[in-house]
């Protein structure tokens, strides 16, 4: 079981996450950020801003691994991108590694949540699929991340994000 864990810490895993100011892009961030960290891996962040403040574009890098040096990822490798706003997909693609996945909010996506707000933690919720940190860990960072009185909608949206057949490109 320890050689599985180490093997699996090799892995470098690359998130670029984008979307516009007032969409969660950072708390989205933090979040991964937190649960890759409680699984055991080292954990670099960068964000960028822009416009943020008047709904400009905000990206965020997240790589984790056994070890990160740079919290930047390199044009043509990233494992996943995730958009909060489909229309930001066409600003960074050229990011995307060849086997990389886009996870783009799927038509209809928004209706299925109580409150779009949540956005960010349901679209976190898609990406946790591919990811290898247990959804007890997810639970933990939300709670701790989220306000009380907002932890339950959001665990919500996760659970919509995680069970949903989503298309994913």
């Amino acid at each position: 079981m320890k050689n599985k864990l180490k093997n699996k810490m090799k892995k470098v895993n690359n998130i670029l996450i984008v979307g516009l100011g007032g969409q969660g892009v950072l708390l989205a961030s933090d979040v991964i950020s937190m649960a890759a960290f409680k699984s055991g891996y080292d954990i670099k962040k960068s964000e960028v801003h822009g416009m943020s403040q008047r709904g400009g574009s905000v990206t965020t890098h997240v790589r984790f691994g056994s070890k990160i040096y740079s919290p930047l990822i390199k044009r043509g490798k990233a494992d996943f991108i995730l958009t909060l706003k489909n229309s930001e997909i066409e600003r960074v693609k050229d990011f995307l590694s060849s086997d990389g996945k886009v996870i783009g909010v799927p038509e209809g996506f928004l209706d299925k949540l109580e409150n779009k707000k949540t956005l960010n933690i349901a679209m976190i919720g898609i990406l946790s699929k591919f990811l290898d940190i247990s959804s007890k860990i997810w639970e933990e960072v939300i709670k701790e991340t989220v306000p009380s009185k907002f932890q339950q909608l959001n665990l919500e949206a996760f659970e919509i994000g995680r069970e949903g057949e989503f298309f994913i490109g």
